[in-house]
């Protein structure tokens, strides 16, 4: 990520404040760092702690265990890959601004984590409204195509077209509880809902979603070929 250079950086301007300040030497601000194979069988919670003492290291490897899954939670709320990137982004720049102050709690760092991503995905879709014109055909394509295969591209761009049209909670249940398998229960923790409130959304949202289908006639059959 783009942003490993500038906490580096930081870093680096961190040590030459403490040398011309009479702060503590940098050995002392910032231990010595556990070894990265070390710290790739640490847990969420004592990444956290090594990242709120300055350790890039440990924010690095937390970059790789959580960015994939966020990136997808912001495509498929945004269906726009720079903004996906720039929601990633800012996650993490948040995370490591907070990790000195942050402790576990409820559902940990991924629930953290993904609570912060969907309210920047929250916040940029109200600023922008993204508006549509007709795109050019795609050329034909003069290779056979098996029809199952057909039907499955179509049936995927129906259920992206019906996810965009949801509204944002609707939208947001949807992708954290059947896209990324989330519980009811951690679901809820991430849109700051009680459980009920979280299965009542869940069920409107399905109910909105097979309408949606339903009016592009997308069938069960179509759903399953995509599958």
């Amino acid at each position: 990520m783009t942003f490993y250079g500038d906490l580096r950086s930081e870093t680096a301007a961190s040590e030459d404040f403490a040398s011309t300040a009479n702060a503590p030497s940098a050995a002392t601000v910032f231990p010595p760092a556990i070894d990265r194979l070390d710290l790739t069988a640490l847990d969420d919670a004592a990444l956290m702690r090594e990242v709120g003492k300055g350790s890039v290291d440990a924010f690095s490897v937390l970059v790789d265990r959580h960015s994939s899954a966020l990136y997808r939670v912001a495509m498929r709320m945004l269906a726009d890959a720079a903004e996906a990137e720039d929601v990633l982004q800012d996650c993490f720049a948040r995370l490591w601004q907070n990790a000195p102050r942050w402790s576990p709690s409820g559902a940990g760092l991924v629930g953290w984590l993904h609570r912060v991503a969907m309210n920047l995905c929250f916040d940029r879709k109200r600023r922008f409204r993204v508006v549509t014109v007709d795109t050019m055909p795609d050329p034909a394509d003069d290779a056979a195509l098996a029809d199952r295969r057909i039907e499955a591209d179509q049936a995927a761009r129906a259920v992206a077209a019906a996810l965009d049209d949801l509204p944002e909670r609707y939208r947001a249940a949807l992708v954290l509880c059947y896209y990324e398998g989330f519980s009811n229960a951690l679901a809820a923790e991430v849109l700051d809902l009680n459980i009920k409130a979280m299965e009542s959304l869940l069920f409107r949202a399905r109910r909105q979603m097979r309408t949606l289908l339903e009016a592009r006639d997308v069938a069960c059959a179509d759903l399953e070929a995509q599958a």
